[in-house]
This record gives structure tokens, sequence and C-alpha cells, in this order.
């Protein structure tokens, strides 16, 4: 009921928390059963891609204890307290910002910097892709 407590005194999570959870983080609405049942999915920058599914109306009843860390580990794969802090203080969990990824030195231009250019295996993992793509074509138009 509403006046329960879950983990670290934090009150028994409603289905409207959920609700504001999933719009709050950028949850996609992929269903919407006639009104009773919300299902959301969340894709991720590591390509898994989370669902949850909200019971309509978002009243005030609340998830028990089993269900709700059910939910929490299974569904949103977040800690309580990440929960809390997107629903009460608007903190969006990390997760969901893009990583930057450098873009890889292409094969083909390892090979030809040790081997045509003859540099070191450790110059050249030191090297963007930018800086190892010049230093080719450096090659090929100035001589070795």
């Amino acid at each position: 009921m509403a006046g329960e407590f879950h983990a670290m005194n934090r009150p028994a999570p409603t289905r409207e928390d959920l609700d504001t959870f999933c719009r709050r983080e950028g949850w996609q609405e992929v269903r919407n059963a006639r009104g009773e049942h919300l299902t959301y999915e969340l894709h991720l920058p590591d390509g898994r891609i989370l669902r949850t599914r909200v019971s309509r109306p978002p009243d005030k009843a609340t998830y028990g204890p089993k269900m709700w860390a059910h939910v929490l580990r299974d569904q949103l794969c977040i800690s309580e307290a990440e929960f809390w802090a997107c629903v009460k203080d608007g903190v969006v969990p990390g997760r969901t910002a893009p990583r930057v990824v450098a873009e890889a030195v292409p094969a083909q231009v390892v090979h030809l910097l040790i081997h045509q250019v003859r540099l070191r295996e450790d110059e050249v993992a030191a090297m963007t892709r930018d800086e190892a793509i010049a230093r080719v074509n450096r090659f090929w138009t100035e001589g070795g």
C-alpha cells in the first residue's frame, strides 16, 4: 500500500513513479493495451534493449518488495537509488548517454604502417585513425 516502505526507508514505488521514470529517461512507448498497460523499451548504447510494462491507470497502487526488486534488476537494470534520483530529482541515469568510441585504425592501414612505412607496433597503436591515415598518405606522396 501507499504507506509501505522499501529498502533504505524509501516509499514503495507506484505505477505512476515507474511511468515518470520511463518518460524521464527517454524510454519509448511500444505498446498501449487499450489503456490497461503501457509497454516501454529503452535501447542502450551497448546494444541491449530493455523492456518494462506499466499497469494502467498509474494510480497510487504500489509494487510489493519482491516484484519491485524484479522490476529494478531484470527490467530497468538500475539500482533503487538511481530510480529515485530520476523520479524525485530528475537525474537521468548515465547509461543512456552515448559513449564516445574512438574510430579504429583500419587493419590495412596498420599493416602498411608496420610493414612498408616501418613504424613500430607501439607507435601505430598510439595513433588515432586520422593520424595513421595521414602518415600513410605522407609515405605515399613523399616516399619512404
